[in-house]
Protein backbone atom coordinates (compact mmCIF):
# COMPACT_ATOMS: atom_id res chain seq x y z
CA UNK A 1 0.00 0.00 0.00
CA UNK A 2 1.20 3.47 -0.76
CA UNK A 3 -0.24 5.13 2.32
CA UNK A 4 0.76 3.86 5.77
CA UNK A 5 -2.39 5.33 7.31
CA UNK A 6 -4.54 3.10 5.13
CA UNK A 7 -2.40 0.13 6.16
CA UNK A 8 -2.90 0.93 9.83
CA UNK A 9 -6.67 1.18 9.34
CA UNK A 10 -6.66 -2.18 7.52
CA UNK A 11 -4.61 -3.72 10.32
CA UNK A 12 -6.94 -2.32 12.99
CA UNK A 13 -10.00 -3.61 11.13
CA UNK A 14 -8.47 -7.04 10.64
CA UNK A 15 -7.53 -7.19 14.31
CA UNK A 16 -11.01 -6.22 15.49
CA UNK A 17 -12.89 -8.40 13.00
CA UNK A 18 -10.57 -11.43 12.88
CA UNK A 19 -7.96 -11.31 15.63
CA UNK A 20 -10.17 -10.98 18.70
CA UNK A 21 -12.78 -13.54 17.53
CA UNK A 22 -9.87 -15.85 16.73
CA UNK A 23 -8.53 -15.52 20.27
CA UNK A 24 -11.98 -16.25 21.67
CA UNK A 25 -12.25 -19.31 19.42
CA UNK A 26 -8.84 -20.48 20.61
CA UNK A 27 -9.89 -20.15 24.24
CA UNK A 28 -13.20 -21.93 23.70
CA UNK A 29 -11.55 -24.68 21.66
CA UNK A 30 -8.89 -25.23 24.32
CA UNK A 31 -11.59 -25.38 26.99
CA UNK A 32 -13.53 -27.99 25.02
CA UNK A 33 -10.44 -30.10 24.34
CA UNK A 34 -9.36 -30.01 27.96
CA UNK A 35 -12.85 -30.71 29.30
CA UNK A 36 -13.78 -33.48 26.86
CA UNK A 37 -13.06 -36.37 29.29
CA UNK A 38 -15.64 -34.95 31.70
CA UNK A 39 -18.32 -34.32 29.06
CA UNK A 40 -20.26 -37.48 29.93
CA UNK A 41 -20.16 -37.09 33.72
CA UNK A 42 -23.55 -35.42 34.20
CA UNK A 43 -25.42 -37.51 31.63
CA UNK A 44 -27.68 -34.63 30.53
CA UNK A 45 -26.02 -34.17 27.13
CA UNK A 46 -26.18 -36.24 23.96
CA UNK A 47 -22.58 -35.32 23.09
CA UNK A 48 -19.95 -37.97 23.54
CA UNK A 49 -16.43 -37.02 24.69
CA UNK A 50 -15.16 -37.72 21.17
CA UNK A 51 -17.61 -35.22 19.69
CA UNK A 52 -16.61 -32.59 22.23
CA UNK A 53 -12.94 -33.17 21.34
CA UNK A 54 -13.70 -32.78 17.63
CA UNK A 55 -15.56 -29.51 18.26
CA UNK A 56 -12.64 -28.29 20.37
CA UNK A 57 -10.04 -29.17 17.75
CA UNK A 58 -12.15 -27.48 15.06
CA UNK A 59 -12.36 -24.37 17.25
CA UNK A 60 -8.59 -24.39 17.70
CA UNK A 61 -8.00 -24.67 13.94
CA UNK A 62 -10.45 -21.90 13.12
CA UNK A 63 -8.95 -19.73 15.86
CA UNK A 64 -5.41 -20.16 14.53
CA UNK A 65 -6.60 -19.26 11.03
CA UNK A 66 -8.40 -16.15 12.28
CA UNK A 67 -5.40 -15.02 14.36
CA UNK A 68 -3.07 -15.37 11.36
CA UNK A 69 -5.17 -13.03 9.21
CA UNK A 70 -4.14 -9.80 11.05
CA UNK A 71 -0.52 -10.98 11.08
CA UNK A 72 -0.54 -11.37 7.29
CA UNK A 73 -2.41 -8.08 6.80
CA UNK A 74 0.09 -6.28 9.02
CA UNK A 75 3.05 -7.80 7.19
CA UNK A 76 1.86 -6.86 3.72
CA UNK A 77 0.57 -3.40 4.57
CA UNK A 78 3.28 -2.11 6.90
CA UNK A 79 6.48 -3.56 5.42
CA UNK A 80 9.01 -1.42 3.65
CA UNK A 81 9.21 -2.21 -0.02
CA UNK A 82 12.70 -2.47 -1.51
CA UNK A 83 13.84 0.43 -3.64
CA UNK A 84 14.07 -0.37 -7.32
CA UNK A 85 17.49 0.15 -8.93
CA UNK A 86 17.84 3.21 -11.11
CA UNK A 87 18.51 2.35 -14.72
CA UNK A 88 20.48 4.83 -16.79
CA UNK A 89 19.17 4.55 -20.34
CA UNK A 90 21.83 6.90 -21.74
CA UNK A 91 24.66 4.38 -21.37
CA UNK A 92 25.82 2.71 -24.59
CA UNK A 93 25.07 -0.96 -25.04
CA UNK A 94 28.20 -3.05 -24.59
CA UNK A 95 29.38 -4.96 -27.69
CA UNK A 96 28.46 -8.65 -27.87
CA UNK A 97 31.16 -11.12 -26.95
Amino acid sequence: MENRGTGLIALLGATLLCGFPGLISLCCGATLVLSSPSAEMDGSSDLTPEMVSIFGIAGLCIGVFFVLIPVVVGYFTLRRKPDLPVVNWDEPIPPPI
